[in-house]
């Protein structure tokens, strides 16, 4: 997630908590080296207000930079947690198509989508009720007069208030939409470190860099959801079994 590379480090031996502190922070205002992937001070302060305490996990966070952290979901964002490939497929909609993404993290083969609070409660209500009827050329579904974009609306550790995963259903969308996790109040989440850390771990694909960041409402990703879901039940695929074979050349002989 990060530019920085290993002998910038700020954990070297000998170093002071305190020198540690300056060091990580004053690296994170650097603004020249801004990365999507890359938190900024900022960002760390918006991710620190998650929980109860701000100003002992910004410490935490100073003493043990390369160590990914675990927030509550549901005060100041909720987590739509998503298979990697259709999380990526939203994100090209999102970005392409319509207002952006808020921020975005990779872990264990899922992505996991920052949202608005009230998202994982709202969201999986609106994939139940929306019209999975045959799609049009466009995408468009009998709901959908053109395919403009979304009106603006403004390891994972599950809790009481995990709304589950949302299974594909019948209809059109059957096989089209995995199932998604999403994550609000009663929820926590792992959030990738400041630093770059093993590379096996959590990863920001894209990272907070504002104390306010913009985060997409349960709309504007039922949009990103319903899109990408039509275009992948548009896609042919092959037939069970069958095996592509190269066209044999043939070759004519006179006598």
């Amino acid at each position: 997630m990060s530019v920085w590379l290993r002998d910038e480090s700020p954990l070297t031996p000998g170093t002071s908590d305190d020198e540690r502190r300056t060091d990580i922070f004053s690296l994170l205002r650097d603004e020249g080296r801004h990365h999507t992937a890359q938190v900024t001070a900022a960002g760390a302060d918006w991710l620190a207000s998650a929980g109860p305490y701000p100003r002992s996990t910004l410490s935490l966070w100073a003493a043990h930079p390369t160590a990914p952290g675990v927030l509550p979901c549901g005060s100041t964002f909720d987590v739509v947690n998503v298979p990697a490939i259709f999380g990526r497929r939203m994100l090209n909609r999102l970005w392409s198509e319509g207002p952006g993404s808020g921020p975005v993290a990779a872990h264990h083969g899922r992505m996991l989508l920052f949202a608005a609070p009230g998202t994982a409660q709202r969201l999986p209500a609106l994939l139940s009720w929306e019209e999975w009827g045959t799609p049009g050329a466009d995408g468009s579904g009998p709901g959908d007069s053109d395919d403009s974009g979304p009106a603006d609306s403004g390891p994972v550790d599950s809790g009481p208030g995990d709304s589950g995963p949302v299974d594909s259903g019948p209809g059109g969308r059957a096989g089209a939409v995995p199932p998604l996790l999403c994550h609000g109040t009663g929820d926590a989440v792992t959030v990738p470190a400041l630093a770059a850390g093993a590379p096996s771990g959590p990863r920001w694909v894209v990272a907070p860099d504002t104390r306010h960041p913009w985060l997409p409402g349960p709309d504007v990703l039922l949009w990103a959801c319903v899109r990408v879901a039509r275009a992948t039940a548009r896609t042919p695929r092959p037939r069970a079994g069958a095996v592509p074979r190269a066209r044999a050349a043939v070759t004519l002989l006179t006598t």
